[in-house]
């Protein structure tokens, strides 16, 4: 046996259990509020030990992430002291980037919505154009709610205090990559701004409007981007004062139309924006910004936020199953089961909108014909809300049907601008459907999603916070 090897493994794995502990006793101090929860209620929810309780706690306090919030009276011996969670030791940037607009919000560890910036955008007007809002997007919510970098003292509470086995392994090496923050038992992004993950190759894809040089090797040819990237240095942020001057900043996610490689952050060809194929946004906005960066669809990211914080008996929908989904410009769906958003197997879970339900039908921007979506949104257009509705009830009935979900969420902007009429009608069919089948539990119940329009927003920002309170799979 080789006892190195089985050392750092078992160090390694011992460092995987701190983060998850933390993990454990931060999403109770959250789910506590301001009125916050003792040692010992820390230990009975966990099943920790009193000891290791004090010991995690204690790292908290002196990292700022834990303050005190008073003294209860306990059955006997001296009053417990209770703990609370410091919701502005922490931030996440959230970002929707829809089809002809930007949603960014600044939220606290709390989830709480602290700065909110929206704005024009045409997704089609090609990487720089896109980014560039991003990355000023995000400048502006962080320059105003958390202040100009000079304004930040090295006495802030920080971020620098949410820990992960790859960010302490590396500090003992000598080695910490730039931008890297604790997380959940991840190093967010995978790896710093800029650099390859092993194994992987340059992905040679163009940007979204270029057309591929001649004569030269896939997977060496420059991108604009790229040259802007390497005349201010490898790996250095370009645009404004990079964000890792933020202390508490835990990073952005960013929540857009797929289908696209969530785990690797790479954009497929985006419904309507073909020319997005292959783009690695994930790694241009990370040297672009300097944080580590997380991009997913919008429906899983505002089904996250759901399924954490949504509105629940619980704070969150997420005890269960259900369905979230959005109609805006395009139409697609979230799913969660068991409290966990389902991506699959490739990420690519959630396509809702591209089921054909007419053969020959009218053709749908994804190249088919007879799409949900391309009957719905051609049905909006000519004012027919209750034609739309049946649409995408008939769609919500197979998935209902098929997955045995608890409840159906509805969102977006063309949902929010006629809530009653997409929830009666979405309703009607699901009831229709539950008289045919007969059985004693009733229709599959449709209600409106929660959050309005910065939902999806507020769920990006979630990509980056729920790991930290226990939600293994938001990045």
């Amino acid at each position: 046996m080789n006892r190195s090897n089985a050392s750092a493994g078992d160090g390694a794995n011992l460092l995987a259990l701190r983060s998850h502990n933390t993990a454990l006793v931060l999403g109770l101090l959250r789910g506590a509020g301001a009125e916050g929860i003792s040692r010992l209620e820390l230990a009975e929810h966990t099943g920790l030990t009193p000891q290791a309780v004090s010991k995690i706690t204690a790292r908290l306090r002196g990292e700022g992430l834990a303050a005190e919030a008073g003294r209860r009276a306990s059955t006997g011996g001296k009053p417990r002291t209770v703990l609370r969670l410091v919701p502005e030791a922490g931030h996440a940037v959230g970002v929707h980037l829809d089809r002809d607009e930007l949603h960014a919000v600044l939220v606290d560890l709390d989830g709480t919505v602290v700065g909110e910036r929206c704005a024009p955008l045409d997704l089609g007007a090609g990487a720089e154009a896109v980014l560039a809002g991003v990355v000023r997007a995000a400048e502006e919510l962080v320059a105003e709610v958390l202040g100009p970098p000079a304004a930040r003292g090295p006495g802030s509470p920080g971020a620098e205090g949410l820990r992960t086995p790859a960010t302490e392994a590396s500090e003992r090496s000598g080695a910490s990559a730039r931008g890297e923050r604790a997380l959940g038992g991840r190093a967010l992004g995978g790896r710093g701004p800029g650099k390859q993950g092993p194994g992987e190759q340059a992905s040679g894809k163009r940007e979204p409007g270029e057309r591929a040089s001649e004569g030269r090797e896939p997977g060496k040819r420059e991108r604009a981007s790229e040259r802007r990237v390497s005349s201010a240095g490898e790996g250095a942020p370009l645009g404004g004062a990079a964000l890792d001057a933020a202390p508490t900043l835990l990073g952005l996610g960013v929540a857009l139309p797929g289908p696209l490689d969530h785990v690797r952050g790479v954009l497929h060809r985006v419904t309507g924006f073909p020319e997005w194929d292959g783009y690695p946004l994930r790694d241009a906005l990370e040297r672009r910004l300097g944080v580590p960066v997380i991009v997913d669809k919008d429906t899983n990211a505002a089904a996250l936020g759901l399924a954490i914080g949504g509105g629940g008996a619980d704070g969150g929908w997420g005890g269960g199953s259900f369905a979230y989904l959005h109609l805006g410009t395009g139409l697609g769906a979230g799913l969660v089961f068991g409290g966990g958003v389902h991506r699959g197997a490739r990420t690519g879970a959630g396509e809702f909108g591209h089921q054909v339900v007419q053969l020959d039908g009218p053709p749908c921007t994804c190249g088919a014909r007879g799409c949900i979506e391309a009957l719905c949104l051609a049905a909006v257009a000519r004012g027919d809300l209750a034609e739309a509705a049946r649409v995408l009830g008939t769609g919500a009935a197979n998935l209902a049907g098929l997955l045995d979900i608890d409840q159906v969420l509805l969102g977006g902007r063309t949902v929010a601008a006629a809530p009653e009429a997409f929830v009666r009608g979405v309703g009607a069919v699901l009831d229709a459907r539950a008289r045919r089948e007969g059985g004693h539990d009733g229709a599959v119940p449709v209600r409106l999603a929660p959050g309005g329009p910065r939902g999806v927003a507020e769920g990006a920002a979630q990509l980056l916070l729920a790991p930290l309170f226990g939600h293994g799979n938001g990045g």
